[in-house]
């Protein structure tokens, strides 16, 4: 089966990548979770897909079973090396605690908190910018939401803003069209490492490093008293500019597509601004945008399958967070919903360690937006683009805009 042909039974032989999928795969996995929790496939390579919570929950827990060296939905084959390596995201037991508790500081909520007053300066001067054309329409993710976390990323990280197109382009070849065309995926993630590589000698020759995050992973030193290596520190300033700006972005995206298409939902967080992160919380559970993978290491069974070493398992954590087992009405948004565990962040011991930061950005774009256009509504006949894999999220919202003058 080519991963050309339109599927016929998801359960033995799904798509990822199948464009009627990317565009809603909720309909998909409610009717997985009913006959089938864990489907497999044997295109791009083959894989496994659970759709329950359970099933995602025991993947991310047993790293006995499971290995995170190659997180991608498609990539190498069994046996081959994987493109990256990006501690911690990468990493196994023992390695991850120890490449994950290097980068706690500069992720939790004392720093983000820092950052918050630029963030809303940078959402505030791309909100001018579309003001300034004074046509009353913009495109909500490719003139707002694309914006706002590359710039907030190369700020902490301390590389220069005039790169921003260059971040973009990266992000858009690695995480978008890198997993159907894994050559684009090696070429762009070879550009950012030498970028770094590159970055790194030249703050090696200056007597004072800036204070900031680059110059934090080049100083640290492990248990032994060592600097990282070369290999973890380019994987890690890697994985922070690339994993840190499109799932964000996705996030801030499908959040304002919800609002220009939910017009109760939209008024009400006008009139109720307190309930702005009660509703990010829904909108993160409702529009998960991120899929991980696992390689399984050892023989087991999930959901009644037989798995085999160097079977690749799928964790579509978008999926987990529409089981009815586990959230009442999965299928609505409830922008005041209480109970809300969701599993946007990935759950186990690769919990995204950026989630604070990601639910900083994602409350200060809302805010700030709505502060801008507490009116707003989809372009009638809008083609709202969406791309899938890796990372999912809307690419296009033409939206119409009112000012709150």
């Amino acid at each position: 089966m080519t991963s050309q042909e339109p599927v016929t039974d998801w359960a033995k032989d799904f798509d990822y990548f199948d464009p009627e999928f990317v565009n809603d795969p909720y309909p998909v996995w409610e009717e997985l979770r009913g006959r089938c929790p864990v489907a497999h496939t044997e295109r791009r390579g083959g894989a496994w897909m659970p759709s329950r919570y359970e099933e995602l929950n025991q993947v991310t827990h047993d790293t006995e079973h499971y290995s995170s060296v190659m997180i991608g939905v498609t990539g190498p084959k069994p046996g081959e090396s994987p493109l990256l390596v990006a501690p911690p995201i990468t990493s196994d037991p023992p390695d991850h605690a120890l490449a994950r508790r290097l980068l706690l500081p500069a992720f939790s909520p004392k720093p983000v908190d820092k950052l918050e007053p630029t963030t809303r300066g940078i959402a505030r001067e791309l909100i001018a910018d579309i003001n300034a054309r004074g046509d009353g329409l913009a495109d909500a993710a490719r003139e707002y939401s694309q914006h706002l976390p590359v710039r907030v990323i190369s700020l902490m990280l301390g590389v220069p803003r005039s790169d921003e197109a260059q971040f973009t382009d990266w992000v858009t070849r690695v995480l978008q069209i890198g997993p159907t065309d894994l050559e684009a995926g090696r070429v762009a993630t070879k550009e950012v490492l030498a970028y770094f590589k590159d970055l790194i000698e030249q703050r090696t020759l200056m007597e004072e490093h800036p204070d900031d995050l680059l110059s934090y992973l080049m100083d640290v030193r492990l248990e032994d008293g060592e600097p990282l290596s070369e290999k973890h520190l380019l994987g890690t300033c890697f994985l922070i500019l690339v994993a840190g700006i499109d799932t964000t972005w996705s996030s801030i995206g499908s959040s304002l597509l919800h609002l220009a298409t939910h017009p109760e939902d939209l008024e009400r967080l006008v009139a109720e601004p307190d309930l702005v992160p009660t509703a990010i919380e829904e909108f993160l559970r409702a529009y998960a945008p991120v899929t991980m993978a696992r390689m399984v290491t050892a023989e087991t069974t999930l959901g009644g399958q037989q798995l085999c070493p160097g079977d690749r398992v799928l964790l579509p954590f978008p999926a987990g967070n529409r089981d009815p087992a586990v959230f009442d009405d999965p299928e609505q948004v409830l922008i005041d919903r209480q109970h809300n565990r969701h599993a946007a962040f990935g759950l186990g011991i690769h919990r995204c360690l950026g989630s604070n930061l990601a639910r900083m950005e994602l409350r200060v774009a809302v805010e700030e937006w709505l502060a801008a256009f507490p009116t707003f509504s989809l372009v009638e006949g809008a083609d709202v683009r969406w791309n899938g894999g890796q990372v999912r999220g809307p690419r296009s919202i033409p939206v119409q805009v009112a000012t709150s003058a």
